[in-house]
């Protein structure tokens, strides 16, 4: 559970996923009327009704252009004020056919939750942009289909920016989203509110807090450790070593935390800023864990050059190693307990992005 300092809010911001429905909606609906407009609202997964203003509009026959203008909050990173743009047009079947345009990285590489050689528009996002092109189809009862093609002018030099090149996309950057907020994870209020998170779940009686880098490993947790109060489960977004600090400053006897390969793999190094922007993920380290994990000399060369951790996770799934996400498991429990000087006990669980369970250690 997340919350906001009243002294001094937090501003979130919206992901370049939301921005592409919100564009895709606005333009249909355009498409359909022949009337434009200043501004629309979507409904993101995080369950907020959320409106953007509309940078542009572009109507001709049978095509129309949006773009809206990237808020990144008040954490914003290489993609804030950004245009994304959505083209829609009519189909001569049914389909909804989504694309990317000039600026929407293309995928080479595998290991990302996208397939090689479609458009770096993530699951979630997809998701979103088809659910409201059927949904505005529906609503104004058309039955043609229609091809909808994100576009970001700006995106090959944004992308520069970013890691995208060294993942495998190429040419643009990533539509990007799980929730369509941004947090601000890196923001000095943010981290109050992570303190004051910790405070409330202290004062409901919890000694045992839950702590995840985000949304997603949040539900996870949440299934793992049902038998706790929703006030125990506190986003810590990458500022790992604050946040254990928080824990034991307070008095928390019990900290477990959940996430995935890629960032824990970082904090298994001990590093406890886990952001993308602050340390990349060091896979010679991964091999080494491969290695004492028992994985034979010839696969370590595979996951040196991995592009992606979950691309690793894949190979040590592949051949059955689980003893690999174990030693990660137990190598972050041991830098959590070093980084605070002992105290609490300290768990670890690892889930892949889809939520299967891969491995659990404790120490104390």
């Amino acid at each position: 559970m997340m919350l906001d300092q009243q002294t001094q809010p937090l501003r979130f911001g919206y992901t370049t996923g939301a921005c592409a429905t919100a564009a895709t909606k606005v333009a249909l609906i355009a498409l359909i009327t022949g009337e434009s407009q200043e501004e629309v609202t979507i409904l993101i997964p995080a369950g907020n009704q959320v409106k953007f203003t509309i940078e542009e509009m572009v109507i001709s026959k049978g095509q129309v252009t949006a773009g809206i203008i990237k808020d990144g909050g008040d954490d914003p990173d290489a993609t804030h004020g950004a245009l994304i743009q959505s083209t829609v047009s009519w189909r001569k079947d049914d389909r909804i056919a989504l694309d990317g345009g000039k600026g929407v990285g293309r995928v080479t590489k595998e290991g990302l939750p996208i397939p090689v050689g479609e458009a770096a528009i993530n699951p979630v996002p997809r998701q979103m942009i088809e659910a409201v092109a059927g949904e505005i189809l529906r609503q104004y009862g058309v039955g043609n289909g229609v091809s909808i093609m994100i576009s970001v002018p700006k995106g090959e030099e944004i992308a520069k920016k970013t890691l995208n090149g060294r993942l495998g996309i190429i040419d643009g950057i990533s539509i990007l989203g799980t929730r369509g907020i941004v947090v601000p994870f890196s923001a000095e209020a943010y981290t109050a509110s992570i303190s004051l998170a910790i405070k409330v779940a202290r004062k409901a009686g919890c000694e045992h807090v839950v702590l995840t880098t985000g949304g997603r490993s949040e539900k996870y947790a949440m299934k793992q450790y049902s038998y706790l109060p929703q006030v125990a489960f506190i986003e810590m977004g990458d500022v790992v070593g604050f946040a254990l600090e928080e824990c034991k400053q307070q008095g928390i006897k019990q900290v477990s935390l959940v996430g995935m390969v890629g960032k824990f793999s970082k904090i298994a190094q001990g590093k406890m800023n886990v952001h993308a922007r602050k340390i990349d993920i060091n896979f010679s380290f991964l091999a080494q864990i491969a290695k004492e994990a028992g994985v034979k000399e010839t696969i370590l060369p595979d996951i040196v050059r991995a592009n992606t951790a979950a691309k690793v996770a894949e190979i040590m799934i592949g051949i059955g190693n689980y003893q690999f996400f174990q030693l990660i498991c137990e190598y972050c429990c041991q830098s959590a307990l070093a980084e605070i000087g002992g105290g609490l006990k300290v768990e670890t669980s690892l889930y892949t992005l889809s939520g299967d369970f891969l491995g659990k250690a404790e120490r104390q």
